[in-house]
Order: structure tokens, then sequence, then C-alpha cells
């Protein structure tokens, strides 16, 4: 620890032990903040209240030109960072306890520590942050496509590579510890990357088309779907007690659905068919999940001009799901007339 860094330590310090000694429960460092020629500019990072009191040691100031942030971290914040749910892992992972009010609070900073590196090391909950990562990359996608202004979509563009780039490192089984790099110098050290990832990174932070920005956004998100989708964790599969009675009455309720269908396709109704095909085509969707079928493409068969293949396709997957459904010996309440249903029922 150079001088200027070591006095500004103390004297953070002292204003704990002066101040809010019973309010302050740990002084934290962390280092990748500052400039090579900023020789106190790393002197602490953040520190954690122990109470409300304990928030008012925070203060800002700049010293030679260099600023500093003495600001708080609650014990929920620090969870989270324990959590992956905040970006600032390397704030937990590699922080150094400059200063602790008691055993106590060092050993559950420490705790937090070991749950992080924990949690690193689990590969299924890794791969759900990775997908936390995409899906907010993909809302920020939603929007930058409509935005014309070219320093809105290059912001954009850059926390989309940004957030990628975190959830390549949880498939790694790791976190960016280099603050003032960009990420592509440590995406290039790990394992697994996605093809082109570093590439697009590159073109992204060079870019100064808004277009292309766009385009560049399409490309790594994409290559970054196809790396995580190669790498879902196997489950072993849990054994489960389909009732495909939940089946049959899926397919009494859905029956109706395709008849519409039928009586469109052989009309030539297009505008009145599509809203039926879109809703079974989600409805085939829902059930290949829950009852382990095989996909059933109905709405590549629709054509506007001839539903002839629309028909013929609805009917391959209504045969296929009556047979699904026979071939687990239980019955679909059908009745050739009304009479017998009546009989049936009364």
């Amino acid at each position: 620890m150079k001088p200027t860094q070591k006095e500004l330590t103390n004297w953070a310090i002292a204003q704990i032990q002066e101040k809010y000694k019973e309010d302050v429960a740990l002084l934290i460092g962390i280092s990748g903040h500052s400039l090579e020629n900023d020789c106190h500019g790393e002197c602490f990072d953040y520190f954690v209240p122990a109470n409300e009191k304990g928030n008012k040691l925070a203060q800002t100031f700049i010293i030679d030109g260099v600023g500093h942030d003495l600001y708080p971290r609650s014990w929920k914040r620090i969870e989270s960072m324990a959590e992956f749910n905040d970006d600032f892992t390397n704030g937990l992972a590699d922080a150094k306890i400059l200063y602790s009010r008691n055993e106590d609070d060092k050993k559950r900073f420490i705790d937090y520590q070991e749950k992080l590196m924990a949690n690193l090391k689990n590969k299924d909950f890794m791969f759900m942050k990775a997908l936390e990562k995409l899906d907010m990359s993909m809302e920020i996608y939603r929007t930058l496509i409509f935005e014309e202004s070219f320093y809105k979509v290059k912001m954009g563009a850059g926390f989309i590579a940004r957030y990628l780039s975190i959830g390549v490192a949880c498939i790694n089984g790791t976190f960016f510890r280099q603050r003032l790099d960009l990420e592509t110098v440590e995406l290039s050290q790990m394992a697994e990357v996605p093809d082109n990832f570093i590439t697009y990174f590159e073109e992204i932070v060079k870019s100064k088309s808004v277009e292309e920005l766009k385009h560049l956004c399409y490309e790594i998100i994409s290559t970054f779907r196809k790396f995580i989708a190669a790498r879902k964790p196997e489950k072993a599969e849990t054994k489960r007690t389909l009732n495909y009675n939940d089946l049959v009455a899926w397919y009494e309720e859905m029956s109706l659905t395709w008849r519409r269908i039928y009586y469109y396709s052989d009309t030539d109704d297009y505008e009145r068919a599509f809203p039926d095909v879109l809703n079974l085509q989600h409805e085939l969707n829902i059930i290949k999940e829950e009852f382990g079928l095989k996909e059933m493409d109905l709405l590549g068969s629709f054509d506007t001009v001839h539903l002839s293949g629309l028909k013929q396709s609805a009917q391959e997957f209504e045969a296929y799901i009556v047979s699904e459904i026979e071939s687990h010996g239980v019955v679909i309440n059908k009745y050739d007339t009304l009479e017998q249903f009546l009989a049936k029922n009364s």
C-alpha cells in the first residue's frame, strides 16, 4: 500500500472508531478501480453499515484531482453479490477486509465470500444466471431495434455486449476482475467463448453506424443463444407420473379447434383459419413439453393460397395425439349421437 493510500485508509478507520464504532461492521478495499499513477486511488471502496447511523460515514471527495467515494453496501447487498444478482462480483470475491468491528462481522463476510465461490462451482446455478443475462440483453434489444439515435443505440449495444460477456463468464464458472479493461481482454483467456463473440464485441466498440450496431447486436445475441443452448446442464430425468386424463381433457377441449381448421381449409378461408392455427400451435407446443411428445410444426404448413397442406398436417397431429392417448389406456369421451351421450350421462 502506497503512503497516501495508507494514510487515507487510516483516516477512514479512525473515523469509524471515533464516531461509528458500533455502527459500521466492515471497511472493504478492492483493487482495479484507479489509474496507475493515482497514488491514493484504492485506499478503500465501501463499508458495511451495522445500522442506520452507520450510513452517515458515507462521503465523496476529490484530492488532487482523484475522486473518492466512501459508500455503504448493506448486508442485503452483500448477499445479493454472493447470489450473483449484483454484477460487482469481484467486489465480494476479491475483497480485502481493512477493518472489522468484531470477529462475527468478519466471519459473516467471509461466509458470503465462500457462498459466492460455491455458487461458481454449481453449473446449474451459473447456467441460470447466464440465462438471466441473455434475458436482460434481449430486453434491451427489443427497445434498441426501434431506436434511431446513434448514442442510444451505441449505449444499448454496449450493455448487450457487457451482459452477454458476464453470461459467458458464468458458463465458464468465473467473473471479471479487471474493471478498467474491456471485457474482451479477460474473455480471450476463458476456455469456452461463443463463436465470433469477441469479434462482434470489438466491432460494437468500433462501429459508427446505427444499422451496423443493430446487426452486430443481433449477431452477438444469436451466437450466445447457440452457445448457451449447447451447454445446458444434463439433469437426471425426474420420474414424473403423467396423467393422461389431463391430455384427454385437453384434446376434447381442442377438438373443436381442429374441426374449424378442417372446415376453413376446405373452404379456403385462410383469414379465419389463421387465428385457430396460431392458437393450436401454441397449445401443441405446451403439451409437447408436458408429455414429452414429438415436435409438431403446424404453422409451417400454413399457406394462404393452398390450405390443403394445413389440413393434412392437422389431421396427422390429431391422429398422433389420439394414438398417444389410446396407447396409455385412456378413453376419450366421444359419442356418435346425442342419444348415446344422454343415455350414458343421465
